[in-house]
C-alpha cells in the first residue's frame, strides 16, 4: 500500500485504540512506485500530526516515518528496533505524559472530529513539495507554519474540545477554563466564536453555556 494512503484519521484511531506508537514505512522520496508522490503526502501528514500531538500534550516521537525500499530488510529491522526502544522509554500512551485515560480519550476525540477540517487546511495552506525529510521537518517548525497552525488548527481544536464538554452538560466559562487548563479570557474568546457560528449559546436561566 502506498504510504500516501495513510490518513491522519488512521493515526489518531490507532492512538485512540491504545497503541503506544505508530510507525510508517514509505518509499524513498522521489521514488514513488505509483507516480502519485504519495510518500511526499505522507511526510507532510506526519509532520502536521506531530505538531498536533505536541499541542495535545502527547510526545510527537510516538509517531515516526522512515524511508526504505522493499529490499532493505536490515534497514527496516534497525528502524523497528530503535523505534521499539524509544516507545518503551516513553511508556504507555498518556501515562507517560501524565494524562489520565479520560483526559487522553477526550483529547483524541476532539482531534478526530477535526480531521476533515485539518485535511482541508493541509491541502490549501500547508501542502509543499520538499526534496528531503530534513526540509519537511524544517518547514513544519518554521515561524510561518507555527503561526498558521495556531490560527487555523489550534484554535479550532480548542473549540472542538469546548463543544465536547458542552454536549455533556452546561458549563460556565470558569468550569471550562479549569478543565482545559487555559485562561478564562481564552475560553471566552472561543465561546464567542462558537456562539457566532451557532454552535453554542448562553442560557440565562442556568447562567451557563450550552450546546446549541
Amino acid at each position: 500500500m502506498c504510504s500516501g494512503r495513510v490518513d491522519l484519521s488512521f493515526v489518531l484511531r490507532a492512538f485512540s485504540n491504545g497503541t503506544d506508537g505508530v510507525f510508517i514505512g514509505g518509499c524513498h522520496l522521489n521514488e514513488c512506485h505509483y507516480i502519485t508522490n504519495g510518500n511526499h503526502h505522507a511526510y507532510a501528514m506526519v509532520q502536521l500530526c506531530k505538531k498536533l500531538l505536541g499541542h495535545m500534550g502527547l510526545n510527537p516521537e510516538r509517531l515516526r516515518i522512515e524511508q526504505m525500499s522493499a529490499g532493505e530488510g536490515i534497514r527496516f529491522a534497525e528502524f523497528m528496533n530503535d523505534f521499539s526502544r524509544k516507545i518503551r522509554e516513553l511508556g504507555p500512551l498518556g501515562k507517560g505524559e501524565g494524562i489520565d485515560a479520560d483526559g487522553l480519550k477526550f483529547k483524541l476525540d476532539a482531534a478526530t472530529r477535526l480531521v476533515p477540517y485539518i485535511r482541508l487546511v493541509e491541502r490549501e495552506r500547508l501542502r509543499v513539495r520538499c526534496g528531503s525529510a530534513e526540509e519537511y521537518a524544517e518547514f513544519f517548525v518554521s515561524d510561518e507554519v507555527n503561526k498558521l497552525f495556531q490560527e487555523l488548527i489550534a484554535d479550532k481544536l480548542a473549540i472542538s474540545q469546548i463543544m465536547l464538554l458542552l454536549r455533556e452538560k452546561p458549563r460556565s466559562t470558569g468550569e471550562i477554563s479549569e478543565i482545559l487548563g487555559v485562561s478564562p479570557s481564552e475560553v471566552s474568546r472561543h465561546l464567542s466564536i462558537s456562539a457566532k457560528q451557532g454552535l453554542a449559546r448562553f442560557d440565562e436561566s442556568q447562567k451557563r453555556f450550552v450546546a446549541a
